[in-house]
């Protein structure tokens, strides 16, 4: 009868599976500004409308401040989000009339 003998290799350091962390970086996709301007076309109560009318959740007394800082400062930001909602607001407001700063980031 024949024995064999085997020998199997091992490792004489240990291996080690680097560890995995623990921590989740979240990044936050950035904001984006809606920005009117003033003009020497809209009226107040044109700009009121518009931005109750197609700002989500604003309110009259808000746009009424909003539209005071138009045509006393020159621009107002009407709201402040995500690039894609910031995009159609953006939109809406200029084919209603009014003059639109192009977005930009917050």
């Amino acid at each position: 009868m024949v024995q064999l003998a085997v020998s199997y290799a091992t490792s004489t350091s240990p291996v080690i599976a680097p560890e995995k962390s623990g921590q989740v970086t979240r990044q936050h996709y950035p904001n984006y500004k809606v920005i009117v301007l003033d003009d020497d076309f809209n009226t107040f109560q044109h700009v009121h409308d518009c931005l109750v009318k197609y700002i989500p959740g604003m309110t009259s007394d808000r746009a009424w401040e909003l539209t005071n800082q138009v045509h006393f400062e020159g621009q107002a930001i009407v709201w402040v989000g995500p690039q894609e909602q910031a995009e159609l607001y953006h939109q809406q407001l200029s084919r209603a009339g009014l003059t639109m700063a192009p977005i930009e980031a917050a």
